[in-house]
């Protein structure tokens, strides 16, 4: 079976994640994509999703490195849903380490370039449904 180019894309973006490489990140982006940050709180489109990144790295200091594996794709219409199983890693706030995993929910939209650009990145994919945004 051939590798979906979608896995390419997407393994493209982890690199750019892992290499804190903003620029080739957002080529990954749509320019009217959502980003979630956390359950109840959303960046849309690439500015904010820049900003949100910034963040994220600064937060796990410079040191998050996310892998994914276990590639589901459906596609149809010119759209994709990406399901797969995503660990992350990093040295976290004050030395302390973090590690966990989550399926995460993507959609995809070929662009008229033909590339696959996310529309929707859900990192928390059905979770969602079950966390409530933290306060304070």
């Amino acid at each position: 079976m051939n590798k979906h180019e979608l896995i390419d894309a997407i393994e493209r973006a982890d690199q750019a994640i892992n290499q804190r490489n903003l620029a080739a990140l957002m080529d990954f982006y749509e320019e009217d994509a959502t980003l979630v940050i956390e359950p109840g709180r959303l960046a849309r489109g690439r500015s904010e999703i820049a900003k949100a990144f910034k963040t994220i790295f600064d937060f796990f200091n410079q040191g998050l490195v996310v892998t994914q594996r276990d590639f589901h794709i459906i596609e149809g219409g010119g759209v994709a849903l990406v399901v797969c199983n995503l660990k992350l890693t990093a040295e976290g706030r004050e030395s302390s380490t973090v590690s966990m995993e989550r399926q995460p929910t993507y959609v995809f939209r070929k662009s008229e370039d033909g590339d696959w650009r996310c529309l929707i990145d859900n990192s928390y994919g059905a979770d969602v449904l079950n966390m409530r945004r933290s306060t304070g």
